[in-house]
């Protein structure tokens, strides 16, 4: 059907007849057997049509998201940017806010946390704010879990410690993993484990999923750069691109 109905759009289009005009809808079956033969042998003739109008489709599709996306984070900004327990990293005063949504158990996650560390380091006037959101399996919302709790228990400091450290672990997450992990940062591994399944924690994690439903993110990493949404790994190049255009 989508062919069939780029074939039309291509035909009606390119050939040259000015007398020629068609009923879609009130042809003979004869008449349409002649029309498809006709769409047939044009794209066939002319092959570059479909891509070209391929990729005219891709442009308004990609265009209708980014506007849709626009409304998304415009009436979801007040949970975006201000939710009270989401961690503020980078400079907390800075005019440009970039938001990341990620997975500790996701490569491309893992690639991006050096990219942005890069951005913050480089730009040093960007407020970073980190939505904890784990949809790679359990061990995902272990990691996520302990993340949290230390953030609770110990503060920002103390969870930036340990957020980089997920970031750069190549093996599976377990208890005992993140335990030793926290005494290597002189954490309280009994208090943030004994946190971990608290209701407090659940929550954020359960506001956070409520949250990317509604901005209709379903993959890692996904961010938030003032207004706008950017799905998926992004290069410190193309990031610092990004924030230039967005202060002008």
């Amino acid at each position: 059907m989508f062919l069939r109905t780029l074939a039309s759009a291509a035909l009606a289009a390119s050939l040259a007849l000015p007398a020629f005009a068609l009923d879609l809808n009130n042809m003979t079956d004869e008449e349409r057997q002649i029309f498809r033969e006709e769409v047939r042998a044009y794209l066939m003739d002319n092959p570059q049509v479909i891509m070209d109008a391929v990729q005219v489709l891709e442009e308004r599709q990609a265009t209708a998201q980014a506007q849709a996306d626009l409304s998304l984070v415009a009436d979801n900004a007040e949970d975006i940017f201000n939710d009270g327990f989401s961690y503020v990293g980078g400079n907390p005063e800075g005019d440009i806010t970039l938001v990341e949504f990620l997975d500790y158990r996701c490569g491309f996650c893992k690639r991006a946390h050096g990219e942005v560390a890069k951005l913050l380091e480089t730009d040093g006037n960007i407020r970073l704010i980190v939505k904890e959101f784990p949809i790679l399996g359990e061990q995902s919302l272990l990691a996520s879990r302990f993340a949290v709790a230390t953030k609770q228990i110990a503060g920002s400091e103390a969870y930036k410690g340990v957020t980089d450290a997920l970031m750069e672990m190549s093996g599976d997450v377990s208890m005992r993993t993140l335990r030793r992990m926290a005494s290597t940062f002189g954490l309280d591994a009994d208090a943030i484990e004994a946190h971990m399944d608290s209701e407090e924690v659940t929550d954020e994690i359960r506001q956070t999923r409520a949250l990317a439903q509604r901005l209709q993110i379903t993959g890692t990493p996904t961010f938030v750069l003032q207004d706008e949404l950017l799905r998926g790994f992004l290069p410190f190049d193309e990031m610092q691109a990004l924030v230039d255009e967005k202060r002008g």
